[in-house]
């Protein structure tokens, strides 16, 4: 059942700080995230292609549960297994290649211990971060804030998509630079804190998830609505 949802006043949604708690007091506080070790969430993300949140879990899991997450059993499991575990999602032949690479890339590079990893300056950590498959600056910002590592505001799809809308920043012609722009203009606002900020993704996130979505956005539904650039845009 949908909760019941109170809009906010218009002036609220100017400030960043406000907005989160004002989702926070829609969707609630969010559980603290269960994955913290970088190669984990890393395997994690490579585990299985294009599947939601629900798979991606049970093929990590499955991982976790028949292989072991160290990358020496990562490299010694058979390709079958691997295979079997990344058919949850599409093309598990690149699934397998891609953990089998995030295993060598830890022994060769880290000892196979990306906890070293965590000690660098932020700059030099994200840059090491994306040695690995399908981690880019955005993927690489999310390890070290939920590793409580970097305190950053670590943005995906859903969370950017609800900051241009808001009108933080502006889209550009790609990705990278619509994700710099958004987080350059909210980045004053933030509180520099890895708990507030872990919150702020997961709540940003959850709120392009089940409000504004990309196609067909609920803005009747929405309590950020009045303030927000997009809403005033279309009526």
């Amino acid at each position: 059942m949908r909760q019941k949802i109170t809009q906010i006043s218009p002036h609220a949604q100017t400030n960043f700080q406000e907005i989160i708690a004002d989702l926070e007091k829609l969707y609630g506080r969010p559980e603290p995230p269960k994955l913290t070790n970088p190669l984990e969430m890393i395997l994690r993300e490579n585990v299985a292609y294009l599947v939601d949140d629900e798979r991606r879990e049970k093929a990590f899991q499955a991982l976790k549960q028949r292989v072991g997450v160290k990358p020496q059993q990562v490299l010694a499991a058979p390709d079958e297994l691997l295979f079997a575990i990344a058919k949850i999602g599409i093309l598990p032949e690149q699934r397998v290649e891609k953990l089998r690479r995030i295993a060598t890339i830890a022994i060769k590079h880290f000892q196979g211990d990306l906890h070293t990893i965590l000690l660098q300056p932020l700059k030099d950590a994200k840059k090491l971060l994306q040695k690995f498959p399908s981690i880019g600056e955005p993927g690489a910002e999310k390890i070290l804030l939920f590793s409580w590592s970097h305190p950053i505001l670590a943005l995906e799809s859903n969370g950017l998509r609800v900051l241009l809308r808001l009108g933080f920043g502006e889209e550009k012609k790609n990705y990278a630079a619509s994700y710099k722009s958004a987080q350059a203009a909210v980045q004053p606002q933030c509180k520099k804190e890895c708990d507030w900020l872990i919150r702020a993704h997961q709540l940003l996130r959850q709120h392009g998830q089940e409000l504004c979505k990309r196609a067909r956005p609920q803005c009747e539904a929405c309590p950020l609505a009045k303030g927000c650039a997009y809403y005033q845009r279309q009526h």
